[in-house]
């Protein structure tokens, strides 16, 4: 049996000098400009042939062992020992990787054509290059913009509407009067348009809340694999333009996410939350609903938000609570037992002074 290796598949670009790299990132090379790579690698993982970058100062020990060909690092830094490899200095190294990485993946040939076993109803529209996959299911009145990419078993109801070169990867489902817009990603098993968590008690049963309004992600949203988007009761969910949802996160009806924000794993966002712009949101965090995020708020995993949360700035904690002040109360916490043990002791000292008088 071959080794487990031979069944990798390597993340292979064309042949490239690092000058050649260099004129794409406008950088400054440190080392040979003849030098060619073919692969990218991790840092701790380098091979010859292979690129590779620098962009935590915590990975800075394996630069001066990598066998990596390249290596992308930031203008700043400053080596404290040889290093074999070709450096090409960048304003920043994560991003000039991203670069490249983007540049791979548009060379990549692209599926087209609409495979026979998908539905599509005959008042849809599909715009040129689509790629309408296995078994997709495509309702009435849909119109699906240019250069689209519909992946196998992914369902689009009726009156959606799709921007140019977004993204529907398989088992995605988008309902009825989503708007989604141009450049957008939706990672497999995303659902958009379910029915909000919507009930009034009625003595002691709940009555369902028809869920009448819809979905609008703005252009460059990406929703991760298994990301839940609720309908809006009335009215609109809205994603605003460059949001970035990573997987299992729970979006409720009628909430409001603000541009470039960014939310972490198992995130939960309570109805008719209104979520700021450029916020960054850490994984499981829970916020309730009918509040309000500001703008620039960042809030650390498994933060827990009860109230309005409008300053900029870094809150932790449940119910949460500025970070500074947070870690603060941990230093007093871990405290606790001494300082009961001193007012025991003081207690003691004032019992036996008062038997004394």
């Amino acid at each position: 049996m071959p080794p487990l290796q031979h069944f990798y598949t390597k993340q292979c670009i064309m042949k490239l000098t690092a000058r050649q790299i260099n004129d794409i990132l406008n950088g400054t090379i440190v080392g040979n400009p003849a030098v060619e790579v073919n692969s990218f690698s991790r840092i701790e993982e380098g091979k010859p042939g292979s690129l590779t970058f620098l962009a935590n100062q915590k990975y800075e020990l394996y630069i001066y062992n990598t066998q990596a060909d390249i290596v992308l690092v930031n203008d700043d830094f400053v080596p404290t020992a040889p290093i074999r490899s070709t450096l090409i200095k960048v304003p920043n190294a994560y991003i000039a990787l991203a670069t490249l990485l983007n540049l791979m993946e548009q060379s990549k040939t692209k599926k087209n054509g609409i495979d026979s076993t998908a539905f599509i109803a005959s008042s849809s529209t599909i715009g040129e290059n689509c790629y309408i996959g296995n078994m997709v299911y495509i309702g009435e009145n849909t119109v699906i913009g240019a250069n689209c990419l519909i992946y196998p078993h992914a369902f689009i109801g009726d009156h959606v509407m799709i921007g140019n070169d977004t993204i529907v990867y398989p088992h995605a489902t988008i309902f009825d009067d989503s708007i989604i817009g141009k450049n957008c990603i939706l990672q497999a098993g995303t659902i958009i348009g379910s029915d909000g968590f919507g009930f009034a008690p009625e003595g002691e049963v709940y009555m369902k809340i028809p869920q009448l309004g819809n979905v609008i992600l703005e252009d460059g949203v990406e929703v991760g694999a298994n990301t839940t988007i609720d309908r809006a009761v009335i009215g609109s969910t809205i994603i605003r333009q460059g949001v970035k949802l990573d997987n299992l996160i729970q979006i409720a009806h009628n909430v409001e996410v603000g541009k470039h924000t960014v939310m972490a794993a198992q995130t939960g966002i309570a109805g008719s939350t209104k979520v700021g712009s450029h916020c960054m949101i850490g994984g499981q965090v829970g916020v309730a609903g009918h509040l309000k995020i500001g703008d620039h708020v960042n809030l650390g995993a498994q933060t827990g938000v009860m109230r309005n949360v409008e300053k900029p700035g870094a809150y932790v904690g449940y119910p949460s609570q500025n970070a500074r002040d947070f870690f603060r109360d941990i230093i007093y916490i871990k405290k606790l037992p001494e300082i009961i043990q001193t007012i025991q002791q003081l207690q003691k000292e004032v019992d036996q002074l008062k038997k004394e008088e």
